[in-house]
């Protein structure tokens, strides 16, 4: 019985994958671009990051806003209730 390599993630390239991919943007970018190809891609990605975080922030505060709403809703039926209630024991 033979013993296979089993990658340690399947599905993901393995180091001559990638040297072909390197390889291939080398020749498609050329040297000289590639940084700037890398570097262009780095700061998409922290927009990309930066405008997710704002949008989670706003998600997050609205959250907050509907449960202090709901709260204060819940508070203002319970005080009239309990004015209601004192009213009908005056009378």
């Amino acid at each position: 019985m033979q013993n296979a390599i089993v990658p340690l993630f399947p599905g993901l390239p393995g180091g001559p994958e990638l040297l072909i991919v390197l390889f291939v943007l080398v020749l498609l970018f050329g040297a000289n671009k590639i940084p700037k190809l890398a570097r262009s891609t780095g700061q998409a990605m922290g927009e990309f990051r930066r405008g997710r975080e704002e949008i989670e922030e706003e998600l997050q505060e609205g959250a907050e806003e509907s449960s202090a709403d709901a709260d204060s809703d819940v508070s203002s039926t319970e005080s009239s209730t309990e004015s209601t209630a004192d009213a009908e024991k005056s009378s």
